[in-house]
């Protein structure tokens, strides 16, 4: 097949799967901002579309490890015990409100580790991708470019997502709470945002952007279960 972004044949075929899935996706997105008078059918209409996109997506994808296994929030599918593909639609609840600012999240583990990751908002057609110790990718317009996190460290110029139902730490900077986690994952990895901090995810959420983040330079730590990404020189 000819290659549409920077790296292995594996990773291009995830692409492509995300890219067919999109499509339809955004023709949901279009009849999801009619819905806006009716929160409980919106969310029953999102919900259909997300089941849609798992079997679209699975259909694709046992092209390019036909006896992986599937993990995604709402089912679970034992393959061959060694690959799995990991898959999550994050930030549903804003399609849910016909806020554009969701994503795909993809990840194909191998041996408990993550190989390939990529988180594409379909809307904005961007690509945020990373295969393990080859560095982390962008991928827009025909074009990819490296990310890698910022440098910043001053408590004042740091910006920071968050995705929490408690009290957030007290801590200096300008606060994001975008409701997209792997967008915010990708974000940190790109060097739009310095620093994330979650109560404890879903693992298909956040599968995918680990290795971005890792892969850009960032570090995530486990906090009792809360989640804390960086951009290695900051600490929370």
């Amino acid at each position: 097949m000819d290659l549409l972004i920077k790296g292995s044949t594996e990773l291009n075929k995830m692409f492509a799967a995300l890219q067919n899935t999109a499509a339809s996706l955004r023709r949901d997105f279009g009849e999801v901002e009619n819905l806006q008078q009716s929160l409980p059918g919106a969310r029953d209409f999102v919900a259909k579309a997300s089941s849609r996109i798992e079997e679209s997506i699975l259909n694709d994808l046992m092209l390019v490890r036909p006896n992986a296994g599937l993990l995604t929030p709402n089912v679970s599918q034992v393959g061959d015990g060694r690959d799995e593909f990991v898959l999550s639609l994050s930030g549903a609840a804003n399609f849910v409100r016909g806020n554009s600012h969701f994503a795909i999240s993809l990840a194909l583990r191998s041996n408990g580790e993550t190989k390939i990751a990529l988180v594409y908002s379909p809307i904005d057609e961007r690509l945020y991708y990373a295969e393990l110790d080859s560095g982390a990718y962008v991928f827009s317009a025909y074009h990819s470019e490296k990310i890698r996190v910022s440098n910043l460290v001053e408590p004042a110029d740091l910006t920071i997502g968050y995705n929490t139902r408690g009290i957030r730490p007290v801590i200096a900077g300008n606060a994001r709470e975008t409701g997209c986690v792997a967008l915010d994952l990708a974000w940190v990895a790109a060097g739009k945002l310095d620093a994330f901090v979650s109560d404890p995810i879903d693992f298909a959420e956040f599968a995918a952007g680990e290795l971005l983040v890792r892969e850009s330079g960032g570090k995530i730590f486990d906090n009792g279960g809360d989640i804390i990404v960086t951009n290695g020189h900051v600490e929370l």
